[in-house]
């Protein structure tokens, strides 16, 4: 599906008709969501399936019930969260009719964010007050940050697609925090691209880390705006052939390969079920780079769409929990691959979806939400 450079695809029928859920109960669905799904698949981001099955039982980790020992989400969640931060101060700045740099207001919550975790801010970074965000020690604790994130902010240079830090690195540093981008009505797909593709260039210069969280960026504003889950990701998919990219790139063939396989393959379980974990990482990855991350998480969320025949009460919750535990259980970094997942559905259902169990075992709302709130307010109902 493909449309014009700038504009955002038009309502489409789908096998599963979207809901019109209000603006806030979508970024409160998308930020909850991801957190959720971040959250459970911490709990095994380092284990193997046959590791995770030793443990949960042949089906794997289906619940937080199962965690003894409580739940934690991770850098995925905190890192989305400093993304709203720093689209909320080029808001706030806009609203108050001063222009802002965004991605120099991104940087600057990243770089807040890289303090947090115990590392000096870098001596060429300019100082920025702390905001809100920064007085929660939820957001202080190091889980399992990824090393390019890390490095990338550590130089102090505000990389860019010409200037660009760790220019080998595709880690899914940046696909897993570049929701909220599509979070933000009233703006063109092209500038929603721009600003997700940019602000992985911050820690990233691979092509595949960019383009990624620009897809993903775009399925987020494509949901936002009614469209359904396969309309929303194929078009995302088709922007990359629409004038999106910087002058003189190429589509990465690492993205485009794993995003077709996970469009076609989703379509296939009417006739042989959803992929096996093992088959899942072989056709699709394990989720440690970007692209990868990205089609397992559509794979998971389009390959557990309910039969809208069947009629089942709580379809949101229903598929919300399948596919958040199909994300979970393989052999790579589960919680980046169900905190995509869980971010696409809350978009798409809005807070619906959410299980309230789940909710009741989550690691901070109060932080989340409060998050959810202040983007809710600044950009309108």
């Amino acid at each position: 599906m493909s449309s014009e450079p700038g504009t955002t695809p038009a309502v489409t029928t789908s096998a599963t008709p979207a809901p019109a859920p209000s603006h806030e109960s979508r970024i409160h669905g998308c930020l909850l969501g991801g957190a959720l799904g971040d959250s459970l698949g911490y709990a095994v981001e380092f284990e193997d399936i046959a590791g995770i099955r030793a443990k949960y039982g042949p089906a794997g980790l289906q619940d937080f019930s199962a965690l003894d020992g409580g739940s934690h989400f991770s850098d995925d969640t905190q890192l989305t969260l400093y993304t709203v931060d720093g689209l909320l101060e080029a808001l706030e700045w806009a609203n108050s009719g001063v222009g802002a740099d965004t991605n120099a207001c991104l940087w600057l919550a990243y770089l807040r964010w890289l303090g947090s975790q115990g590392f000096p801010a870098p001596e060429a970074a300019p100082f920025q007050p702390p905001r809100w965000i920064d007085s929660h020690e939820v957001l202080k604790h190091r889980r399992a940050p990824g090393d390019a994130c890390l490095s990338g902010l550590a130089t102090g240079e505000m990389g860019t697609f010409y200037r660009p830090v760790n220019p080998e690195s595709k880690g899914c540093g940046t696909v897993m925090r570049s929701a909220p981008f599509g979070l933000i009505p009233y703006i063109a797909a092209a500038a929603v691209y721009k600003l997700s593709a940019d602000a992985a260039s911050l820690t990233h210069g691979h092509p595949a880390a960019r383009q990624s969280a620009g897809v993903f960026s775009l399925v987020i504003h494509a949901l936002t705006a009614g469209n359904g889950l396969r309309e929303a990701a194929g078009y995302a998919l088709g922007q990359l052939d629409a004038g999106y990219l910087h002058k003189g790139e190429e589509p990465d063939p690492d993205l485009v390969v794993r995003l077709e396989a996970a469009l076609r393959l989703s379509g296939d379980t009417a006739a042989g079920g959803v992929l096996a974990p093992e088959q899942l990482v072989l056709e699709l990855g394990e989720g440690w780079v970007a692209e990868e991350a990205l089609a397992v998480a559509l794979y998971a969320v389009l390959a557990t769409v309910p039969d809208p025949a069947a009629q089942v009460d709580g379809q949101p919750e229903v598929h919300f929990r399948a596919a958040v535990a199909l994300a979970v259980n393989h052999s790579g970094d589960s919680d980046s691959t169900a905190s995509i997942a869980g971010n696409i559905l809350g978009a798409y259902y809005g807070e619906q979806c959410l299980p309230a169990d789940w909710l009741a075992a989550l690691e901070a709302p109060e932080v989340i939400r409060g998050m959810a709130s202040r983007l809710a307010a600044v950009t309108g109902p």
